[in-house]
């Protein structure tokens, strides 16, 4: 059956037929760190609208390792180690990053620019865009699923 968004690997499969609640480029540091990219293009779906067929098969480690007992977990596949998805310890989210979790980063365009901080010394974004210091400020944080 297709789906209106799919990912993952060979072993353990995502997918949604919601759109997501939020998809942002991120400049933050724990972003930069864990994916090794500039910025990451980041996609949020309500928990419970991002479905994995696999779950046991997941390896699971803190997202940020600055804050271990933080919310998000990095999942990877226990099989072979591509990353899957980021989920959320209170299921409120998960996270997708489309170009490294098997997704079309086209169908799911950032529509701003993330925790992007000028004392970084980073060039500000200039693709018309808009740009924020955190998320949007109309993100609300879904109730737990």
């Amino acid at each position: 059956m297709s789906h209106k968004y799919a990912g993952g690997c060979d072993h353990i499969h995502t997918h949604s037929d919601n759109d997501p609640i939020d998809n942002h480029t991120c400049h933050c540091s724990v972003c930069k760190g864990v994916t090794g990219q500039d910025t990451t293009h980041v996609v949020f779906f309500s928990h419970g609208d991002l479905a994995v067929d696999n779950l046991d098969g997941l390896k699971r480690q803190p997202f940020n390792a600055q804050n271990p007992n933080g919310p998000l977990e990095l999942c990877t596949c226990g099989t072979c180690g591509t990353p899957i998805m980021l989920d959320d310890k209170e299921s409120r989210i998960r996270v997708i990053v489309p170009n490294l979790m098997g997704y079309d980063p086209d169908s799911l365009p950032a529509t701003y620019h993330a925790f992007y901080d000028p004392a970084s010394g980073a060039p500000a974004p200039d693709d018309g865009r808009p740009v924020f210091e955190g998320l949007r400020p109309e993100f609300v944080w879904p109730a737990p699923a």
